[in-house]
């Protein structure tokens, strides 16, 4: 698995990226040599003023923990045991979507299916706006998220609400 770690706005001291590398080591055994381990640090103001994002790509899929804490040592404390646990959870929906496959010829179980039922579908106009009028059109709407042609990119842009209060812009490649 290889490791990378980013700072933003925050001085990454040898220490540090030497108990990151340590503790990030002993995901290594649930994955294979193509994982790759991205690790943000930012320091923000407010009172959680240091934030870590820790994301795990692998295959097709991915886990990731985001936490902010007053120490970005405790940050690992708290991110690492996250991440373990999606790891462990998305280890053994695996595991029973291969054994119910087998035994019953289906591809996901009954209660998979319950869960993840589609109850409602929509179509919309999709409408070429800069990001600005996109801001304000999420917010007429209320919805926590809102998809658009970007007139400047030319690119889908999907912009949405973050746990945080601010927003977030996703722009798509294809």
């Amino acid at each position: 698995m290889r490791i990378e770690i980013i700072a933003r706005n925050y001085k990454l001291t040898d220490h540090l990226e030497e108990i990151i590398n340590k503790k990030m080591e002993k995901f290594s055994r649930y994955f294979e040599d193509d994982a790759v381990a991205k690790i943000f640090l930012k320091e923000t103001g407010g009172k959680d003023k240091y934030v870590m994002e820790v994301t795990i790509f692998f295959g097709n899929n991915m886990v990731r923990s985001e936490v902010s804490s007053e120490n970005m040592f405790n940050n690992i404390d708290i991110a690492l045991p996250k991440i373990e646990g999606q790891i462990r959870k998305h280890r053994t929906k695996l595991g029973k979507l291969k054994k119910s496959a087998l035994d019953e010829g289906s591809m996901y179980p009954q209660s998979e299916q319950k869960k993840m039922e589609i109850i409602r579908t929509k179509s919309m106009a999709l409408k070429k706006i800069d990001l600005e009028e996109a801001v304000e059109d999420m917010e007429l709407v209320d919805h926590d998220f809102y998809i658009f042609l970007n007139s400047k990119t030319g690119k889908v842009n999907v912009l949405y609400k973050r746990r945080a209060g601010n927003l977030g812009c996703i722009e798509l490649d294809y």
